[in-house]
């Protein structure tokens, strides 16, 4: 199981529109590789480590708990990297 997480907070202009571009990206993938992923949307409120870690930055993607972007989400990036796992 391969884990997308999205952390944002509330107000984050952004943030929505990461989280649309995973879940897009996510649903367009064949089923053997997208059915295998876990979409997970953290927000930095709610986790003072988090927040320490990621409040200048989000939104922020992890796969498997590994930095892949901040701000701005590249369909095309995220696609090729959940298709190499």
């Amino acid at each position: 199981m391969t884990t997308v997480t999205v952390i944002g907070k509330q107000g984050c202009h952004l943030c929505p529109t990461a989280l649309g571009i995973v879940e897009q990206v996510v649903a367009e993938l064949p089923d053997e590789i997208g059915d295998d992923i876990e979409i997970e949307e953290l927000s930095i409120e709610d986790d003072p480590a988090l927040h320490e870690l990621w409040w200048e930055k989000i939104p922020v993607v992890l796969i498997d708990g590994e930095f892949h972007a901040q701000w701005r989400v590249s369909p095309d990036r995220l696609r090729e990297r959940l298709e190499s796992k």
